[in-house]
């Protein structure tokens, strides 16, 4: 049975982004991760770590999505569906009245139409440009 909450261990958030590929980061920059982001949502399997999402949102007008990540294993079963409604839900009911907030991530190549469904719209567009990004390295 797939379960869902709100915490992850370093060791299991590094273990699913190896598991996808994605850019290795230090362990205790992973603690960083993990425990002052502003909201996040683990898949479990029993006890096993699936999935997970993470949302940085610091009150104000701007949240990023980051971080969806699901075993591929266990792909096609609604998982990142549950968590990316997770984070949105939680946004969401989070927010003050009157209060609107432009949430924004940056989609692995070909997952675009993933987060299309949930109303995300593909930059560059008539509206807003391209998304850019960069990485920073500690000087040595």
């Amino acid at each position: 049975m797939i379960t869902y909450e709100d915490k992850i261990t370093a060791e299991e958030f590094l273990a699913l982004r190896a598991h996808v590929g994605w850019v290795e980061l230090p362990l205790e920059e992973a603690r960083v991760c993990v425990e002052k982001v502003y909201f996040i949502v683990c898949a479990r399997d029993g006890e096993k770590a699936i999935g997970v999402a993470r949302l940085m949102w610091d009150g104000g007008y701007m949240a990023f999505l980051s971080d969806v990540i699901v075993d591929e294993n266990y792909r096609g079963l609604g998982i990142g569906r549950k968590l990316v409604e997770s984070c949105i839900g939680k946004l969401q009911s989070d927010l003050k009245p009157g209060f609107k907030v432009k949430m924004t991530l940056n989609s692995a190549p070909g997952k675009e139409p993933f987060y299309e469904k949930f109303g995300f719209e593909v930059r560059p567009n008539d509206h807003a440009g391209c998304s850019l990004d960069k990485w920073i390295t500690a000087e040595k």
